[in-house]
């Protein structure tokens, strides 16, 4: 199950996610998918600063002309949207430029709130590969037609981590299809323009 899960979200997203800023196709939109900027520890989360770097040269580019920021904003203390605006700000990206989604709990629910919510049709995700697979698939599934700027990886123990529980996560995304699982918020639609 495991594997068959893997192969069909790996294959339908063949194609469909880009390292090089030059053969990316151009979005109105591109979407940071949230992670903490600090791993357990106090260390720096790479995987925050390579989408941060990620979605600035993309902007830089002119590969896409706003940035929506997905992400959990559980407490008043954990904020990712936030946190992810600043940096993108002192990278150069303009404030009016930037809109924060603070409901974008789980891929999933930054998938569907990007079409309910904030009307998109068509997006450029930027995360990791494996992660901008998922969310391709994901998009797909809710009538959004997305790509992927794949964001720098990371190696290591922590690499290993995450991957492993991609594979469990792709299981879920079937399951989560399947129940029909339905994000934790919508909200007020949100025109980005």
């Amino acid at each position: 199950m495991v594997f068959l899960c893997n192969f069909i979200i790996t294959s339908f997203a063949k194609d469909k996610t880009f390292n090089d800023l030059n053969t990316i196709p151009t979005n109105t939109v591109g979407i940071v998918l949230g992670t903490s900027k600090k791993i357990t520890g106090g260390s720096p989360n790479l995987y925050y600063s390579y989408r941060v770097k990620a979605a600035i040269a993309l902007f830089k580019a002119e590969k896409i002309k706003f940035i929506l920021v997905s992400g959990d904003n559980g407490t008043r203390y954990y904020n990712e949207p936030a946190t992810i605006k600043k940096d993108l700000i002192a990278g150069g990206i303009p404030e009016e430029k930037i809109f924060l989604d603070f409901a974008g709990f789980r891929t999933l629910d930054s998938m569907v709130r990007a079409k309910t919510v904030f009307g998109l049709d068509s997006v450029t995700v930027i995360s990791q590969e494996f992660h901008n697979q998922r969310a391709i698939y994901l998009a797909d599934k809710k009538d959004i037609k997305a790509i992927g700027f794949n964001a720098t990886d990371v190696s290591g123990n922590s690499g290993l981590k995450v991957h492993f529980r991609e594979y469990l996560a792709r299981v879920k995304v079937f399951i989560d299809l399947i129940l029909n699982t339905q994000p934790k918020f919508y909200g007020d639609h949100v025109e980005i323009k």
